[in-house]
């Protein structure tokens, strides 16, 4: 009992407890999306991309979230756009992105001369170093994203099902497309300080993955996949404070283990009837 009490004696585990419930909820959401159109690649170039943006917004003195929010959405709808009008494959398209966006933020990064612990933040996560006003700006970023999602649920559903009858329909396919592109960059770059661009796309996968698993209806997929993900932020928190390890990779090691749980049960189970 003293464990899990202890830590919440801390102002910054406490923050740390919501902002991370907060990026979990956000991922689960925009990633049940992402695993159901097969889009986990272009998450981690997104990710990946936003890391220039940073250092560039650092060099200038903005806002470090402001210089990966632009890079991340620009690298999205320009994976979007070069796939329609390239005639290349995406993956193509996003291996060549995710790799040349990359290299350009290590060769900015290594131009800076002094140890830069802010960025190497952006890049591991640090979700127990969050501020109060990084705590506002979180909750009204989440609170918008899910705003968004609820405002335009049924056409994004129905693109995501069933993208030629949507357009057969009237529904601005394209647009849609491009505003889940937006969604998936949006919630990458407020989930970097949780757990970093390295560990992002797991989060935003791992939960939904799981709860495909487990769950039939899409509904019921981006329910079980938040609860999911605040479980995995708590559980890894506290993980963290006790075993005295990153906090951001504590989370992911959590949800990957459920999700190695999840598959084994739901395999054993699927012989058991065959």
């Amino acid at each position: 009992m003293d464990l899990l009490l202890e830590p919440l004696a801390y102002d910054f585990f406490v923050r740390a407890l919501v902002a991370s419930a907060l990026v979990g909820v956000a991922c689960a959401v925009v990633g049940s999306f992402v695993v159901l159109k097969g889009m986990s690649f272009i998450g981690d170039a997104v990710s990946h991309a936003a890391f220039p943006g940073i250092v560039i917004a650092y060099m200038l003195g903005l806002p470090i979230i402001l210089g990966g929010a632009v890079a991340a959405i620009g690298t999205a709808l320009g994976i979007g756009a070069l796939t329609r009008r390239s005639g290349l494959r995406a993956d193509s398209i996003i291996g060549v992105l995710f790799a040349g966006m990359f290299a350009l933020g290590v060769a900015l990064f290594s131009s800076i001369p002094n140890y830069v612990g802010d960025l190497f933040a952006f890049l591991f996560g640090d979700v127990l170093g969050i501020s109060v006003s990084d705590m506002v700006a979180l909750i009204v970023l989440v609170v918008a994203l899910l705003l968004v999602i609820r405002a335009l649920w049924k056409e994004l559903l129905f693109a995501t099902f069933d993208p030629l009858g949507a357009g057969a329909a009237g529904l601005p396919v394209r647009r849609l497309d491009d505003l889940l592109l937006i969604l998936i960059a949006v919630t990458i770059v407020i989930s970097l300080q949780a757990v970093g661009i390295v560990l992002v796309v797991a989060m935003i996968t791992t939960p939904a993955a799981t709860a495909q698993l487990l769950v039939k209806r899409f509904g019921q997929m981006i329910g079980v996949a938040a609860l999911i993900g605040v479980t995995a932020a708590v559980a890894g928190l506290y993980l963290s404070y006790a075993l005295d390890l990153a906090s951001g990779a504590a989370i992911v090691l959590f949800e990957t283990a459920l999700f190695l749980v999840v598959l084994l049960v739901t395999s054993l189970r699927g012989r058991r009837t065959a």
